[in-house]
């Protein structure tokens, strides 16, 4: 069991320097702000020191992570190629290969005689043989030769085929260099423009390069023009967005005619669009933004006429229209919507994807994505289908389809104990075409586990999805069980499929997901139920479900570790002062544990961007009262914890290493017990964690190693 047969050295005490933080009349003296500084080498010395007392208190666990490694690698397909995505005059793929942490980008030329569908039917390629006329457009592995960290931001060719745009971050902070390659040289380009958000668009001549910066809030919120050829001292603003709420991005309409701004709050939305032909033209709202409305925008021909396609929430029939309509619209006059799919309480609309001859439908129903293909025909539309994969949990989406007039749609289908599969449909015929289904090496069987939905009731009434996966020879009665958590921005949580967390099912562990309130699972109103003053609801889901899985003799408290990160890094700080006895661990990566602080400082990245998701506690009162009522940090009590392993990246802009590392000190200096507690911090990483595959393999079996000695199946 965790705990036994190990050298025991001192944890490291943080230093207390009372600093007071006073709003609304409320005064609380925080002891260890002082981290906040990273440029102070006592606080780098303080997050090393914690380094080496996590690898002193885990480091009997290292036959155990190389073992865990190993098994990860060994079920994985080091040296692979992605399905071709047919765009323009080429086959676009990845490859990886053994030994390489990172993928290629690669091309090769289509067959020009081909017809049909045929000519839409990617070729089959097989490592180990020569492909004809293949391309390296991009070798990850050679631009991160001598760097520790190197994260992929834009990847884009023009439309010609000619220039490759593509930026990269090398240390974690989410700003890029954006460079241009002539793919029909090999060279690079003179064009250098620094600092930049992740993205970038071509104009359809390939003239002309889109791109956007960020604030000093790490906020994007520029978009510029650069001519390529030119310097970047003579790029042009084209939008920018003052609200300190709004994001701002671009992205091209699939028929390539438009260009889209998009600007996102987290409750509104606003688009800008510009034909793709004249990209030294003015952008023109599509709908003016209006608070609470939020709206998507797909170009469209419907029955010879050119249509906005308008998913969006705002009032129909004297209804709030919270989970989506899709209506169309003239491009002309996008205000005058004809309905197209009206609203309903039990499907959440989410994605509308238009192609020549028909679109695709996402949306939500019972908790689970669906698809479904809808033709379009010279008068307008067909009938809907909706795809079927005898699935009872699923998750499915479209994969890559850039091509407005390609026959066939690429749809990718996963669960927790199906790997990937690679799927074109082509709905003139209703085919499936299976093209990949990503291999687990040594002999994976399915058939050896199983999966169910269970429902947690809440303090409410509340009914909660649960997602659980299992083997099936592990017997009844309680087991190890790891469930995770989210339950923020209406992300949803879906089954997916996870070489690593074989290691924890082949050792007798289950894992769950608790789709709490706060995240997407049942609807926007499923959101609107775990945010602001209701955020509380996503923490006592939570605990339901733990408290069933329990009640149900699925697992036991001193079975359970409960995992999070980042937003559901809050979860679970407020999870352990809800519910400690419930856990015997917890595990959590960049967790938002200090979010008053941080929600409190505007000129902190992100901050005021988020008053949609917490409230402003700065104008209000009750907004303050009520995040410092639940916030982790500030609710440290002297009660035994779980054991808790938290990790952090020093370069992360999003979750700043400083509020775990707080968090990590308050409740040294403050719990009672002496279970374990361990802060990690990447010296050179960012929020994602760390960058190349076989070092993001060794973090998991780093932390599946921790988790597994918490529950007594270290040996196992």
């Amino acid at each position: 069991m965790a705990g036994e047969n190990r050298v025991v050295t001192a944890a490291p005490i943080a230093k207390k320097v009372p600093t007071e933080r006073t709003y609304h009349g409320d005064v609380f003296v925080d002891e260890y702000e002082w981290l906040r500084d990273k440029d102070n080498p006592e606080v780098i010395a303080y997050l090393e020191e914690e380094n080496a007392y996590t690898e002193a208190r885990t480091a009997h666990l290292q036959p155990l992570r190389d073992k865990i490694f190993d098994e990860i690698k060994s079920r994985t397909q080091e040296t692979d190629l992605s399905v071709p995505t047919r765009i323009g005059d080429f086959w676009y793929y990845s490859r990886s290969f053994e030994g390489k942490q990172y993928r290629s980008t690669c091309r090769c030329p289509i067959d020009a005689t081909a017809e049909g569908l045929d000519a839409w039917s990617p070729p089959v390629l097989e490592t180990g043989v020569a492909i004809e006329g293949e391309e390296v457009l991009l070798d990850m592995n050679v631009l991160a030769e001598g760097l520790e960290f190197i994260q992929l931001g834009a990847a884009t060719v023009s439309h010609d085929g000619a220039l490759l745009a593509y930026s990269v971050d090398t240390t974690g902070d989410e700003r890029y260099t954006l460079r241009v390659k002539d793919l029909r040289t090999g060279e690079l380009l003179p064009d250098e423009i620094s600092g930049t958000a992740g993205g970038a668009v071509w104009s359809l001549d390939g003239t002309h390069l889109f791109y956007q910066t960020v604030n000093e809030s790490w906020r994007p919120d520029t978009v510029w023009r650069h001519r390529i050829g030119t310097s970047h001292d003579d790029d042009v603003v084209v939008f920018h967005e003052e609200d300190e709420r709004y994001w701002v991005s671009i992205a091209p309409s699939r028929s390539e005619r438009y260009l889209f701004i998009v600007l996102g709050s987290k409750i509104t939305s606003e688009y800008w669009a510009l034909e793709s032909d004249r990209p030294e033209g003015e952008f023109r709202v599509v709908l003016p933004r209006r608070e609470g409305v939020d709206y998507s925008v797909e170009h469209a021909v419907i029955g010879g006429e050119d249509r906005f396609l308008i998913l969006h929430n705002d009032v129909v029939d004297g209804e709030k229209a919270e989970n989506f309509v899709l209506a169309e619209a003239p491009v002309a006059d996008p205000a005058n919507m004809t309905l197209l799919i009206g609203h309903r309480h039990d499907v959440r609309l989410e994605d509308i994807d238009a192609f020549r001859d028909f679109l695709v439908l996402g949306y939500r129903r019972d908790a689970q994505s669906r698809l479904a293909v809808w033709p379009l025909t010279a008068e307008g539309y067909g009938e809907r289908v909706e795809l079927d994969f005898g699935l009872e949990l699923f998750t499915v989406g479209t994969g890559s389809s850039p091509e407005w007039e390609q026959p066939t749609v690429r749809v990718g289908v996963t669960s927790f104990i199906t790997p990937m599969r690679v799927f074109d449909y082509v709905p003139a015929s209703g085919e499936l075409l299976l093209r990949k289904e990503d291999a687990v090496l040594g002999g994976f069987d399915p058939d050896a586990y199983e999966q169910h939905r269970l429902w947690a009731v809440a303090s409410d009434g509340t009914r909660i999805p649960i997602s659980l996966v299992q083997r099936k020879d592990h017997g009844e009665g309680p087991k190890p069980l790891l469930l995770y958590g989210y339950g923020a921005y209406e992300v949803n949580i879906d089954p997916s499929f996870s070489v690593s967390r074989l290691s924890l099912l082949d050792r007798g562990m289950a894992f769950a997901v608790a789709h709490v309130r706060g995240g997407g699972e049942m609807g926007r109103q499923w959101y609107e139920q775990g945010k602001t003053g209701a955020k509380k609801n996503t923490f006592t889901d939570f605990v339901s479900c733990a408290a069933h899985l329990v009640d149900e003799g699925i697992t036991a408290p001193h079975l359970q570790v409960a995992e999070g990160g980042s937003a559901g890094g809050l979860l679970m700080g407020a999870v352990a002062n809800l519910a400690p006895d419930l856990f015997a661990a917890i595990l959590t990566n960049v967790p938002f544990v200090d979010p008053l602080t941080s929600i409190l400082d505007p000129d902190l990245p992100l901050t005021v961007i988020e008053w949609d998701e917490w409230g402003n506690p700065i104008a209000d009162p009750e907004v303050y009262a009520y995040m410092k009522s639940y916030s982790p940090y500030e609710n440290v009590a002297a009660v035994d914890y779980p054991a808790i392993l938290a990790t952090t990246g020093l370069n992360d802009t999003r979750v700043l290493y400083v509020e775990p590392a707080k968090w990590v000190a308050k409740l040294r200096a403050t719990r009672t017990g002496d279970a374990e507690l361990l802060l990690k911090t990447e010296m050179s990483a960012g929020h994602g964690g760390v960058s190349g595959r076989y070092e993001k393999w060794k973090e998991a079996a780093f932390e599946f190693a921790w988790v597994l000695d918490q529950v007594g199946l270290a040996d196992a």
